[in-house]
């Protein structure tokens, strides 16, 4: 019932709650304000310029590493959840990236998501109810038996996708047109909705928007980055033609990519610092117990046992000589091990053959079989790949077979190996037991160094072996309790608690060490570090490029980069190692620029490393092995290398070009800003509503207890599953990085609680109403506040792309009603700027009945007047573009049926000729072609049916004010507004006599005009001759009356701080006003308040901040 007899504090806080919920109608950029970072130009240029204006997200955004793309994404899940475009996200990241993920959304954006194991999957199905609303799950754990989950009817579909690294999902296609297409890509086909999968691949539903993010989009090869393409319109970009065909400025309706180069820091620096690489060799030491001695005896073992003749082709026994190779390279001890290993293979073989329980049949079998453990973890997948995990390494399980493996196909050939392995472990033992290794001591050299004493070093090895013999090492000389370690038998768990010890300063008992095999590769940032180690280097270039990245990243302070390698020149293997990393620097050196090494992986894409190594270990010569590597990595390379990119991507972002846009932009941001002004006000007055008080200091730390009186309460059930801790450490301000405090605001878990309890228990009283007074309006008037929506409503036909209704706009409006019927939509902000009233005057009561009658009539000029105008907005900008999609589509048709004609006509050809095979899949060809009519006219329709299916919503009031003028008199208000005039004028002409530029704001004309919201909460915006701006709130009194301040004004001054200004001009009426002047009234008077309130001319005074004028 609409009997306006609510309590104005129940109306504002229902309000208030709801606007702040959706706090992008007053600042766009609203997520910003929710971050525990401030985004880069870069990335906000990403999300509000190329991302958010597209209702129907098909995205591969492709910066460089480092770049931040998770930031990115944080702020485009935030941004959509605030305008309610979406509530379910799926994030499909490789393995090792699935904690970094999770971490980086709890901790920037207060987004909780799920991670889904296959074990969860085998319980129950993760994908649905409230914890499968946010959810991330590895690729090759979603692309095996969990995929079935999502078919599964109780799963609801998911709005946002995300693939990150998108550059695995492969396809490619062979000379003959047939298309391998690996499972990752399958599984981005079914949840992209690309039509005619298999079976097996079908989802009931499609991903509303698709967001790419990758680094390296294009690896080298046209088709696999065409495929890319396919998967976000494969209605356009039906063939290779066809992308290459559509024009450069429409793709960036699709893609973005800016490299390191011309990403800057807001005052237009340069974003990363240099990177420099220096390689420091060693030699091994000489005599008879020596390193030397174990390296050539090891060496010769490889070649005589197996480097023979039959297995010489054995892809097998070529990788279990590098692996010897490897740890041979890394440290004596993981070569120890290897033997310790070996060995008791050997023995055990041995033992079965003389027992009989393995037959010399069998061990001939057994020998065969070598082929089948030809994996390579280190070659075959990048440190982001790599699965781990329940305490093992992934490569270790393959390397422990490989050295465990038979090679010897008679009993004496295995007495013989055991015999020499035998040896070769003793020799090792012995030159352990020395105790210096001369790679250990050139690395102790450096830690010794003057320059970096107190510094964090990060330092890379492959082989856990290795990680084990440093932490010992450096616990030796003195380093014990400042070591951190990573490996790849660690959950993520554990590797953020050992980053955190690595991040904690040394004072406060961190770590100075954090070494780490490659599962610390990806995914984990290390900025706060400047020094980096690599005590192996690997053999997949993509793997060194990877581990710089930790350090050389957005957030690195330090300037340079310092990177070490560790090489030793007197092997055969650190001779071609040294080579590629001088020639890495020298390169880097003569084009002034560090890009060579973002590009290492793919300057080496159809090229091993490890083949060079294998030629090397086979017995070629060094030396010209190195030669010939070094030859194919050459500035001019590099050059054509950038060539061939900008042919791809385009020119490059425009970075440089938008950042005095960008600059602008945050400037008036900041007078759109909710946080944390607002929210504080909100929890202050609408705390005693729900029956809880707030302990403490609301600037600073405070706790919510219940009030007198409340024994339980549903919020603080909430803050209870929170951590102890933090119960007591609320804060509505953004936490510094070394604060443990829960910051409410807007989307946090326990804000949205508290919001759901004032619209639960407050929300009928609202849809009351209440009254209210307005100082400036002359006339009453009703003041409706509603939720309306625009929507695409789901398609009666039944075309599937449109089977589901889909919301474009969601938005809070508030309407004037007035007492000759019309209405008007005014600011959501008014409701801020009236007083509560008690009464109901006489010239009211009329319209409060036409109001309280009269709602339907609201309800249909809202839906028919603004919701229709919106709509209207929304179906033109589809017809916009209409023709030119059309266009595209017709196109992209076209390029499929000629492909296909050529297609068949070379099927035709191997058919005639007796191929069997060639006629099958040229029947399958007729059929895509008798299809493709269909698939053209499906497209094309659903396309022009989109336009037509657009309408407004259902309208959701919230609350009714009837605003009422004051009771004074109209000559009395005439008197005020002269007053103010005086004042305002009066603090114009002391602002300009300090050389100051006054712009008048105090009205919703005049504040747009200077670029401002409708309500700025200040009255004056002063240029000072210095550069900075005064935000002045001006308050004219005759006397020394008392000075009040609105809600808004309260609001605004708690989010402008220092640079807003309270000038209270008193004696007005004397023509010689007294000005006072009080920078930050909100932390020098309103701090204690929890609303607007009156001030007397005393306080005033004694808060004046500058000499008062006269």
């Amino acid at each position: 019932m609409l009997d306006f007899t609510a309590s104005p504090a129940i109306v504002r806080a229902v309000v208030e709650g709801e606007r702040l919920s959706l706090g992008h109608q007053a600042n766009p950029s609203f997520a910003t304000e929710l971050a525990q970072i401030d985004p880069l130009p870069h990335q906000r240029l990403a999300v509000y310029q190329h991302l958010l204006p597209q209702t129907r997200l098909r995205f591969l955004l492709a910066d460089d590493a480092g770049a931040g793309k998770t930031i990115m994404a944080g702020l485009y899940i935030r941004e959509l959840l605030s305008r309610r475009l979406i509530r379910r996200v799926l994030i499909v990241p490789p393995a090792g990236l699935v904690g970094n993920w999770q971490r980086e959304l709890q901790t920037l954006f207060s987004l909780t998501f799920t991670l889904v194991s296959g074990a969860d999957a085998k319980a129950a199905n993760p994908f649905v109810g409230v914890t499968g609303d946010r959810v991330i799950v590895s690729l090759d754990t979603l692309t095996g038996r969990v995929f079935g989950r999502l078919r599964e009817e109780a799963t609801e579909p998911y709005d946002l996708v995300i693939f990150d690294e998108a550059h695995k999902l492969a396809a490619d296609r062979n000379t003959d047109f047939s298309v391998r297409r690996t499972d990752r890509y399958k599984l981005a086909e079914a949840l992209a909705g690309v039509p005619g999968l298999e079976a097996s691949w079908t989802l009931p539903w499609r991903t509303h928007h698709l967001l790419l993010l990758t680094a390296t989009p294009h690896m080298g090869k046209d088709y696999p980055w065409f495929a890319l393409w396919r998967l976000l319109d494969p209605w356009v970009f039906t063939t290779p033609r066809a992308l290459a065909e559509y024009p450069i400025p429409q793709r960036a309706r699709h893609f973005l990519r800016r490299v390191k180069e011309e990403m800057l820091t807001l005052d237009g620096r340069p974003l990363y610092p240099t990177r420099i690489a220096d390689t420091l060799d060693y030699a091994l030491q000489q005599g008879a117990i020596s390193e030397q001695a174990l390296y050539d005896q090891t060496t010769d073992y490889l070649e005589n046992i197996y480097n023979c003749a039959q297995l010489l082709n054995r892809s097998a026994a070529k990788l279990a000589m590098s692996v010897f190779q490897r740890r041979l390279a890394s440290s004596t001890w993981a070569l120890l091990r290897s033997f310790e290993r070996r060995l008791e293979k050997l023995t055990a073989l041995i033992a079965d053959v003389r027992q009989g329980q393995l037959s010399m049949v069998q061990l001939t079998l057994l020998q065969q079989n070598l082929d089948a453990l030809a994996n390579d973890p280190f070659d075959d997948r990048t440190a982001d790949e790599e699965q781990g995990g329940d305490g093992v390494e992934e490569n270790e399980p393959a390397e422990d077979r490989l050295l465990q493996s038979v090679i010897a196909d008679s009993l004496a050939d295995l007495e013989i190996e055991r015999a020499r392995v035998a040896e070769l472990l003793d020799l090792a033992r012995q030159v352990y037991a020395q105790g210096d290794e001369a790679k250990f001591v050139r690395l102790r050299e450096v830690l010794r160094d003057a320059r970096y004493v107190g510094e964090k070093f990060l330092i890379f090895t492959e082989h856990r072996d290795t990680l084990e013999f440093l932490v010992s090492r450096l616990d030796g000389l003195g380093y014990a309790g400042q070591t951190a370690q990573i490996h790849g038998g660690m959950d993520y768990r554990e590797r953020e608690q050992q980053v955190e010890v690595f991040r904690r300063p040394l004072t406060e008992g961190g770590a100075r060490f954090l070494i780490c095999t490659d599962a610390a590769g990806e995914g984990i940032n290390l900025q706060f570090c400047w020094l980096m180690f690599n005590y192996d280097i690997p053999w997949n270039p993509a793997r060194l490029e990877q581990r710089m990245g930790r350090i050389h990243r957005y957030g690195q302070r330090h300037d340079p980069v310092q990177i070490f390698n560790l090489v030793a020149t007197t092997t055969r293997e650190g001779r071609v190692l040294k080579t590629l990393l001088d020639k890495l620097e020298k390169i880097r050196l003569e084009l002034g620029s560090d890009k060579v090494y973002d590009v290492i992986g793919r300057l080496f894409e159809n090229v091993s490393i490890k083949q060079y190594m294998e030629r090397v270990m086979e017995g070629e010569n060094p030396d010209a092995v190195a030669a010939e590597l070094g030859g194919r990595l050459t500035v001019e390379q590099l050059k054509a290398f950038n060539v061939r990119e900008q042919t791809f991507y385009g020119a490059g972002g425009d970075v440089a070009q938008c950042l005095p846009a960008v600059q602008t932009a945050l400037q008036q941001e900041a007078y759109a800003r909710l946080l944390p002004g607002y929210v504080r006000q909100y929890l202050a007055q609408s705390a005693p509503l729900l029956g809880l008080q707030l302990s403490g200091d609301l600037d600073g730390l405070f706790t919510i207890r219940p009030a007198p009186g409340t024994v339980a309460h549903p919020v603080l059930a909430w803050l209870d599953t929170y951590p102890p801790e933090l119960h007591h450490r609320l804060t509505v301000r953004r936490p510094t990085a070394k604060d443990a405090a829960l910051w409410l605001h807007p989307g946090e878990s326990l804000f949205e609680q508290w919001r759901a309890q004032v619209r639960q228990t407050l929300g009928a009283a609202a849809l009351r109403g209440a009254r209210f007074t307005d100082a400036r309006a002359e006339q009453p008037y009703v003041l409706h506040i509603a939720v309306l929506t625009v929507l695409r409503r789901a398609d009666p036909a039944g075309w599937a792309e449109l089977a589901r209704p889909e919301l474009l706009e969601c938005r809070l409006v508030a309407v004037k009603e007035s007492a000759d019927g019309g209405y008007e939509t005014v600011p959501v902000e008014t409701l801020l700027l009236l007083q509560p009233a008690d009464g109901l005057p006489a010239n009211a009561q009329k319209l409060a009945l036409q109001a309280s009658t009269g709602l339907n009539v609201t309800e249909h000029w809202l839906q028919e007047q603004e919701g229709q105008r919106w709509a209207e907005m929304w179906r033109e900008s589809r017809r916009t573009r209409l023709a030119e999609s059309e266009r595209f589509i017709q196109q992209g048709f076209a390029f499929q049926e000629a492909e296909l004609a050529l297609i068949r006509s070379e099927l035709k050809k191997k058919a005639d000729a007796g191929n069997q095979r060639a006629e099958r899949e040229m029947a399958n060809v007729k059929q895509q072609q008798k299809a493709l009519a269909g698939r053209r006219e499906r497209a094309l329709t659903v396309l022009r049916r989109e336009p037509e299916l657009i309408a407004p919503g259902a309208v959701e009031f919230m609350a009714h004010a009837l605003v009422t003028p004051p009771q004074d008199t109209t000559a009395h208000r005439q008197f005020a507004a002269d007053v103010e005039r005086i004042a305002m004028e009066w603090v114009q002409a002391v602002e300009e006599a300090a050389g100051a530029r006054v712009e008048w704001v105090h009205t919703p004309p005049l504040a747009r005009a200077a670029g401002l919201p409708d309500h700025p909460g200040f009255d004056l915006l002063s240029h000072r001759p210095d550069g900075t701006r005064r935000h002045i709130e001006v308050k004219g009194r005759t006397g020394w009356g008392g000075v009040e301040m609105t809600e808004n004004e309260f609001g605004r001054a708690c989010i402008l701080g220092d640079t807003y200004w309270l000038y209270a001009v008193f004696q007005c009426e004397t023509g010689r006003p007294q000005l006072h002047r009080i920078q930050n009234p909100f932390a020098a008077l309103l701090a204690r308040q929890q609303s607007g309130v009156l001030f007397s001319a005393a306080a005033i005074r004694a808060a004046t901040t500058e000499n008062p004028i006269p």
